[in-house]
């Protein structure tokens, strides 16, 4: 079978150049039991073989900053863990619009039952944030477990609990 080449002479509606510009992830590198608060143990993969495209995302004390305008497509993937039952663990992708109140925009929930020694769990969210001011516009992460033993895994070679930031567009 033989390829065309298709030039932009003659095709309307056609952006040239409208790719992702903006592939980011970073993990969470340790472990920690219970949490209400904003996830802050946080670095941008490193491992061989792992890679990202653009300009990274900031963060600071858990607060993740945008590089540029845009809808981004937010995905946070949560592993648990307990020697025990927990009937419900929330993971939570939560967004301000104006750098002070925040609200759940995505809220991943599982269960742990206990079957042996320690069992494990894993959940996961996501949304799109609409980026319109890098000033504003910020996301953060918590987990919100019913038994305050449950420990959130982390790992810094690993992507255990972690999250995904692209950059689909123009807003």
């Amino acid at each position: 079978m033989a390829l065309t080449q298709i030039t932009g002479s003659g095709i309307s509606g056609v952006t040239v150049g409208n790719f992702i510009t903006m592939a980011d992830q970073w993990r969470k590198t340790g472990d920690t039991s219970g949490t209400l608060e904003p996830i802050t143990d946080l670095e941008r993969v490193d491992t061989t073989g792992q890679g990202t495209i653009g300009t990274a995302m900031s963060v600071s004390s858990g607060i993740f900053t945008f590089p540029a305008t845009g809808i981004y497509l937010v995905r946070a993937t949560f592993n648990h863990a307990l020697g025990g039952d927990s009937r419900y663990i929330f993971g939570q992708i939560q967004v301000t619009t104006n750098n002070s109140s925040y609200a759940i925009l995505a809220d991943g929930g599982t269960s742990i039952h206990q079957s042996s020694s320690t069992n494990y769990a894993q959940s996961t969210s996501e949304t799109f944030v609409d980026v319109t001011d890098t000033s504003n516009v910020k996301v953060r992460f918590v987990v919100a477990p019913i038994n305050s033993s449950v420990t959130t895994r982390g790992l810094s070679t690993q992507n255990y609990t972690h999250f995904t930031f692209i950059r689909l567009g123009d807003t």
